[in-house]
């Protein structure tokens, strides 16, 4: 018996202290390096997703045009949802857009020797685009064409998707992505239907608040809208550095900066096809 008092003793003295010794010294170490850890800030997440971005954007920067829209399309399927992919789509739309208005040689543009007779409006529906079109590929300031002038074509086949939720209107070609808009303001029914299809009704150009027509000197620097066959639906200007006071806007409709629709409404016409959803 006096074995098993002297073991109990023990364990009370030495346990005693154990615990006295954890609640004293062991305990409060393991909340300060727990409340250490805690204060921490966390570790950012490698983008390992930048040399890729980066290295399509030093295409874009060294104007090799054709292999950068090729990166960026790429890169936006590999990362849909990656850190630089909003910046991508927009880089792909500047892409796109410099490869079509511009002199630069692409397999969707051919060449168009002026002839006797030739008027812009014919030459556009003879090889299927728009005269605007041909003016803005080739740099032209008016729609006086000469014999013998050489002109860049291309015709496209552009649709309009618009998501008023997204506040966004994408441009595709032939059903792949070419640029998108950022729409400004939404002045639209409350009880607008979940989905539209509907097509580009006309392009309105205006100028002083007058109404002017395509080839007039009035309307390189006119304010432009786009009216939709669906009722209610107007793409209209709004106020942005090269376009300061545009015209008041209409009681319904989207409103996107007026640089924007001047560069849109080169691009549809009244075959443009257009989807509007939530």
């Amino acid at each position: 018996m006096k074995w098993l008092f002297a073991f109990l003793l023990a364990l009370i003295v030495f346990g005693g202290g154990a615990f006295f010794s954890y609640q004293l010294f062991v305990k409060p170490e393991v909340a300060v390096r727990t409340e250490s850890k805690s204060d921490e800030p966390a570790r950012p997440t490698p983008d390992y997703t930048l040399p890729e971005f980066q290295a399509a954007m030093k295409l874009r920067q060294e104007k090799k045009l054709m292999e950068a829209r090729v990166a960026l399309n790429a890169f936006l399927q590999k990362y849909p949802n990656g850190i630089h992919s909003e910046e991508a789509k927009d880089a792909l739309g500047e892409v796109n857009l410099d490869i079509l208005l511009t002199s630069y040689p692409s397999p969707e543009k051919q060449e168009y020797i002026v002839k006797r007779g030739d008027v812009l409006a014919r030459v556009a529906q003879k090889m299927k685009t728009t005269p605007e079109l041909i003016l803005r590929m080739n740099n032209l300031n008016g729609t006086m064409l000469r014999i013998g002038d050489r002109l860049l074509i291309s015709h496209p086949e552009f649709s309009l998707f618009i998501q008023r939720k997204e506040r966004l209107v994408l441009l595709f070609d032939r059903g792949s992505f070419f640029k998108r808009y950022h729409v400004l303001e939404v002045k639209l029914p409350e009880r607008a239907p979940p989905k539209v299809t509907t097509r580009v009704a006309e392009v309105m150009a205006w100028k002083d608040a007058k109404r002017v027509g395509f080839g007039t000197k009035e309307y390189i620097s006119s304010t432009r809208w786009i009216r939709l066959a669906a009722s209610g639906y107007m793409l209209y200007s709004m106020p942005d550095p090269a376009h300061p006071d545009p015209l008041p806007p209409p009681s319904q409709g989207l409103g996107l900066a007026a640089s924007d629709l001047v560069e849109l409404s080169s691009l549809v016409n009244s075959k443009t096809a257009v989807t509007i959803t939530d």
